[in-house]
């Protein structure tokens, strides 16, 4: 069976969100007319994220890289699919969105592109937080969220940049110049949106980012100047030990 879109997401100990993530990107495909492959690279998992992802129908990669952007490579290295779309395991992604991202690409005008981003609830710092959103990706053009490309594409600029943290930006910057050599263009959906989880400011607060920001000022300064340190320590906690 001819595989069109590869649908990668990277997970760590996601046992309570993988299934509806793996629901929504079915969903997606129930009326996509195509073939969808979802592979979940098992990142360090010890909970239950690889059992319950190939009882849903997902192939599974075990990774053990502590960086987001070698755990979506590990994906995008086995996938068989044409057209790469990626998507964290906490996330969801709206009905039509692989339709768009098929008709997108097929047009020939697009490299590839990232999504809006929507948030599951909203309270007035997430409001402020949407916005900022909306207003950074309107100013730069570098959208991101759900990535996607061709798989030719993401292999012509070496995959995710090794970061691990900006690596969405950062690799946002490398489709778009590679795009424009090509004659195309880094976009984004208009009719589709990335429906992003808010467990971390459930858990942690609504003001999260703004009072890790003030509560990590000189790790901030220190890291300008060189000294990341206190900001790989920060970034660990956040994101790559939070569901250990």
């Amino acid at each position: 069976m001819k595989i069109h879109i590869s649908v990668v997401i990277p997970a760590h100990n996601e046992e309570k969100y993988i299934k509806r993530c793996i629901d929504s990107v079915k969903a997606a495909d129930s009326v996509f007319p195509g073939n969808t492959e979802i592979i979940v690279v098992c990142n360090r998992c010890t909970d239950a994220t690889e059992s319950i992802a190939r009882e849903n129908g997902a192939v599974t990669v075990i990774n053990e890289d502590r960086c987001i952007a070698k755990v979506r490579n590990a994906g995008i290295a086995v996938a068989k699919g044409k057209i790469i779309v990626t998507i964290d395991a906490d996330n969801r992604m709206t009905k039509n969105t692989l339709r768009e991202i098929y008709a997108l690409l097929k047009s020939g005008k697009y490299i590839g592109g990232g999504a809006p981003i929507r948030f599951e609830r909203y309270s007035f710092p997430l409001w402020c937080n949407d916005i900022l959103c909306r207003v950074s990706f309107r100013i730069t053009g570098l959208y991101c969220g759900i990535f996607w490309a061709e798989k030719k594409t993401f292999e012509a600029v070496g995959g995710f940049v090794d970061r691990k943290a900006m690596e969405d930006v950062a690799t946002a910057k490398l489709l778009r110049k590679y795009g424009r050599k090509q004659g195309r263009k880094y976009t984004t959906l208009r009719r589709n949106y990335l429906i992003n989880s808010t467990r971390k400011y459930d858990d942690l607060g609504d003001w999260l980012y703004l009072k890790l920001m003030i509560k990590n000022t000189g790790s901030i300064l220190r890291a300008a100047v060189g000294d990341k340190t206190g900001i790989e320590k920060m970034l660990d906690e956040l994101f790559y030990d939070y569901n250990d």
